[in-house]
């Protein structure tokens, strides 16, 4: 459908809804962080003009965005690709949008405790400083 130097576009053959679309780099990496800094740029570019013509074409009015990384992520191609979702009041495919329904933990939880969200975040800042 759409196709430049560094990254394509083409609706999905297995939609979520409506006019579901993926979005690509040219050069075959399996992660984001692979990405150069122009093709993440593209990338992203090309999502909002993506999203405009979806907006105008099929009326959507929001969108949800997703990409895998890895087998245990659901990523079952090695070649990353973004997918962008559109959404209309009274769309059909994905009815309700709840990541924790299907992301992880599914069902009703607790809340994590201050504590633990203070260790996860020590943590995480310890890493990132040794990046």
């Amino acid at each position: 459908m759409y196709k430049d130097a560094l990254v394509f576009a083409f609706p999905t053959y297995i939609p979520l809804t409506p006019s579901h679309m993926l979005i690509c780099p040219i050069r075959c990496v399996r992660v984001i962080g692979k990405l150069t800094d122009k093709e993440l740029l593209a990338l992203f570019a090309l999502r909002e003009k993506i999203t405009a013509a979806l907006r105008h074409s099929f009326g959507a009015r929001g969108f949800n965005y997703a990409w895998n990384e890895d087998k245990v992520a659901g990523q079952d191609i090695p070649h990353l690709h973004l997918h962008v979702v559109p959404r209309k009041a009274g769309d059909t495919g994905i009815t309700r949008y709840k990541p924790c329904s299907f992301l992880y933990r599914p069902g009703p939880r607790a809340p994590s405790p201050e504590e633990e969200l203070r260790g996860v975040s020590e943590l995480v800042r310890h890493s990132l400083l040794l990046n």
